[in-house]
């Protein structure tokens, strides 16, 4: 049964996306410029579509300083508990420098309390001795787990040696790699509440007998040392800076559905905060989402001309409600054209449309396949409750799907039409975006 389950979500996905839809022509250059900005590397990414809106030089290796951190803190939630006890030994302490929180050898703080830390008061002592518990009291081992993560996340021009930022020729990322870690991380809820904090206080420990009040250095984000920089939408981030590195930043901002984070690296104390807004701003004002289900005709109400509606295959083949992409605001949903990947194929998904604009993928849509319930047949010898036959539900589950394949091949010859460059068009409806 499981097998012809998979058959036949294979048999609607290759006859229903068989090919690669798109528009009559060539796609018009509708992507917006960007803006000039003072910093050397860039990227604006929007998470829920992994859509890259805006780069520059975003696949030049940097050195990415203290927003290391937001690896080591995603990678610690992820192997450990928040009530965990993370005890600060010597290494922790004396091969750290730079920023931190005065902890002593032998402290003990909960994982919470520790990633805290490490992300508002970017307490690199915090950041050792989270990767030592993580690491089960090997340092190296969490090292190895953070370039596995990253290459998981599919970076390519990546490779970490510590877990703070500090300097080291062989620690180096870039604004790419670095904005796929993120979007990773925020997608984290444990990561979004930790990363969008204002202030947090650390408890007396065993070895401090006084709370420590700690604020987030994200001049964006928080108005502790200045309310220049604070922007509107912005939610959380993350601020680093070496002398090697210069100053570094992410941030992640909120709006209209969208989903932002950006990157700049090699940048100066004012540029990394003013390009930031300037960035987010023209991602805001050029680019909008659109749901794909809404958008894509093929799952109305129009009735055909054999008085069946299309909707009326959606029991057997659906596309995924929440599933959007982003374009530009001078684009139209049918300007893009759609590849279809089957990796994810299985016994409830047909198959993953991967819509484009031009060159440029603006974000995928999963195609999901229902189950087919087979009631007890009248006669079967097995009729009584105890199920059917093997042969009478091959039988039946053969005429579903004829009877599926005929309904997609009469609403694929009703829905799109055939161009003279040999593409499939897709209908749309403007008005669901």
């Amino acid at each position: 049964m499981r097998k012809l389950k998979r058959i036949c979500c294979l048999l609607i996905a290759v006859l229903l996306f068989g090919g690669t839809w798109g528009m009559t022509a060539a796609a018009r250059d509708t992507w917006p410029s960007g803006p000039s900005i003072d910093s050397e590397c860039a990227i604006v990414m929007e998470v829920n579509t992994g859509t890259v809106l805006y780069g520059k030089k975003e696949h030049q290796k940097c050195y990415p300083a203290s927003i290391t951190k937001i690896l080591t803190t995603l990678l610690a939630l992820e192997n450990s508990s928040l009530d965990e006890t993370v005890t600060f030994s010597e290494d922790s302490i004396y091969n750290t420098e730079g920023s931190g929180v005065a902890r002593d050898i032998g402290e003990q703080l909960s994982m919470k309390d520790t990633l805290y830390a490490v992300m508002l008061e970017s307490a690199n002592e915090c950041a050792y001795a989270a990767a030592e518990h993580v690491g089960g009291g090997d340092y190296s081992k969490f090292i190895s787990m953070m370039n596995q993560k990253a290459k998981d996340l599919g970076c390519t021009d990546t490779h970490f040696t510590n877990a703070n930022g500090l300097p080291d020729e062989k620690h180096y990322t870039s604004c790419y790699d670095m904005a796929l870690i993120s979007k990773a991380a925020i997608e984290n809820d444990m990561f979004r509440k930790i990363v969008s904090t204002k202030t947090y206080t650390l408890p007396k420990t065993n070895k401090k007998d006084q709370e420590l009040v700690m604020y987030n250095h994200h001049k964006m984000i928080s108005n502790n040392r200045t309310s220049r920089y604070l922007y509107d939408y912005a939610i959380g981030g993350k601020t680093g800076y070496t002398n090697a590195a210069r100053n570094t930043l992410v941030t992640y901002a909120q709006k209209d559905g969208m989903l932002l984070v950006c990157v700049v690296m090699r940048s100066n104390p004012t540029s990394q905060y003013t390009d930031t807004e300037k960035l987010f701003n023209y991602c805001f004002d050029n680019f909008q989402m659109y749901n794909v289900s809404n958008s894509e005709t093929r799952y109305t109400d129009e009735t055909g001309d054999m008085g069946l509606r299309i909707n009326e295959i959606s029991p057997y083949a659906r596309i995924d409600s929440s599933a959007r992409i982003i374009l530009p605001k001078t684009a139209e949903f049918d300007e893009t054209q759609v590849e279809v990947n089957y990796d994810k194929a299985g016994d409830q998904t047909a198959g993953t449309l991967v819509y484009k604009l031009g060159d440029r993928t603006v974000g995928t849509a999963d195609v999901t396949v229902e189950d087919v319930q087979i009631e007890p047949y009248p006669f079967s010898d097995e009729a009584d409750g105890l199920g059917i036959s093997a042969p009478v539900k091959i039988i039946v589950i053969a005429a579903v799907c004829a009877a599926v394949v005929f309904l997609l091949l009469y609403f694929r010859k009703k829905n799109f039409r055939k161009n003279d460059t040999g593409y499939i068009e897709i209908k749309t409806d403007k008005r669901h975006r």
